[in-house]
This record gives C-alpha cells, structure tokens and sequence, in this order.
C-alpha cells in the first residue's frame, strides 16, 4: 500500500533521481528578483538591492525544497512523498513525445498518483498491484526513464 514518508528508512538505492527544475525555471526566479529591484527603485535603492536578494533567496529556498526524489530500493519505491514496498508493483513502462503527452492528458486515470512536472517530458508509468490500494498506477517524470525502468525490472 502506497503511503506519504517523512524520512522514511528505506534500504540501500539502486537509483535515485532528483527532478531539479530546468534552468529556465531559475531564469525566471532571477528574473522575479531582478524586476523586485525595479520596482522598489523609486522609492530607494538600497532597498530594491535588499527586495531582489530576499526574492531571489525565498524562490532558491522553494524550488529547492520542492525538489522531488525518486528513489528505487532493493525493496521500496519512493516518488515524491508516497513510498510503496516493491512486491505491490506490476509492469512499468516508458513514455516520450506525444505518448508522454498522452498520459499526462487525455489517457490519464483521474486516480493515479501523480508527480509530474512540466519541463521534464518524458514519463514512466508503474501498474499498483495491492488490492487495497485504489490507485491504479504512479505516473512519474524522469529525467532517465530507461535507467528508472532497468531499477525496477532488478
């Protein structure tokens, strides 16, 4: 059964992957920082100076702790906050271009347990096997699906 970690221990990783915002994420975080200078300018400089580095330390800060992991254990999966034991898994599969596109959309089950981002294309798709989990499957971003495929097929 799929439940939310904390900090969970969880044995050894045979993959990890961290879905770390694309560079243009960042250029619009130290855009955001840039234009605070711009705005508080009129009123005074220094405090433009102080609004742009506040801003650009509270964006950093969030992007960087709203960093998912996906984390794959001899006997766990982990993806995002949820962490399911790997015997509850089925058969996973890789998706990119329109196929990824596809699961994200249109063929996507309104019960499946999503962590997703949009400047990471490809997905993977992992079939829950529990029978007293409801969700029917994780559907996942990843930067390497081949490789996050290969960690679940050992």
């Amino acid at each position: 059964m799929s439940t939310p970690t904390s900090g969970s221990s969880v044995s050894a990783a045979i993959y990890e992957e961290r879905l770390w915002p694309a560079p243009w994420i960042w250029l619009v975080a130290a855009g955001a920082a840039g234009a605070s200078v711009v705005t508080f300018a009129p009123i005074n400089l220094t405090t433009g100076i102080i609004a742009a580095v506040v801003v650009a330390v509270v964006l950093g800060t969030l992007l960087i702790l709203s960093t998912p992991r996906i984390i794959v254990s001899a006997t766990h999966l982990t993806v995002g906050r949820a962490t399911i034991e790997r015997r509850y898994l089925g058969t996973a599969s890789a998706y990119r271009g329109e196929d990824a596109t596809a699961q994200r959309g249109p063929a996507l089950n309104a019960t499946a347990y999503l962590c997703i981002r949009g400047w990471i294309s490809p997905v993977v798709r992992v079939e829950i096997t529990d029978p007293a989990d409801s969700t029917p499957y994780w559907l996942t971003s990843t930067r390497r699906p081949d490789a996050l495929i290969a960690a679940l097929a050992r």
